[in-house]
């Protein structure tokens, strides 16, 4: 028998009494909230990446640049690529660009 095919346990009653699945075993204590706030460390993390990319660093330029690569990307696709491209957007899987068809 795989493990997968074994019964869960019963659901505890309100008190969350021994037997269910938030206790695990019998006559032990309910599991305690952990509430850990990374917002400090969120900060920090973007202070660094920050300080890698230097002070030259241009958003608006690397956005151009990579709005750039992307037309390069889906350009001079082929017949059965474009068709491709097209579903890929018509699914919301690719954004649209443009006039909706692959840059020429």
């Amino acid at each position: 028998m795989s493990p997968h095919d074994r019964a869960l346990p019963d659901e505890p009653d309100e008190s969350g009494a021994a037997g269910g699945p938030t206790t695990g075993r019998p006559g032990a204590p309910a599991p305690a909230d952990l509430t850990i706030d990374l917002t400090s460390h969120e900060m920090l993390r973007r202070a660094h990446v920050l300080d890698a990319l230097g002070p030259e660093w241009d958003p608006v330029a690397a956005l151009r640049d990579e709005e750039a690569a992307y037309a390069l990307l889906y350009s001079d696709l082929g017949a059965e690529q474009q068709r491709v491209y097209d579903e890929l957007v018509a699914a919301g899987v690719l954004p649209r660009r443009g006039d909706g068809h692959a840059a020429a």
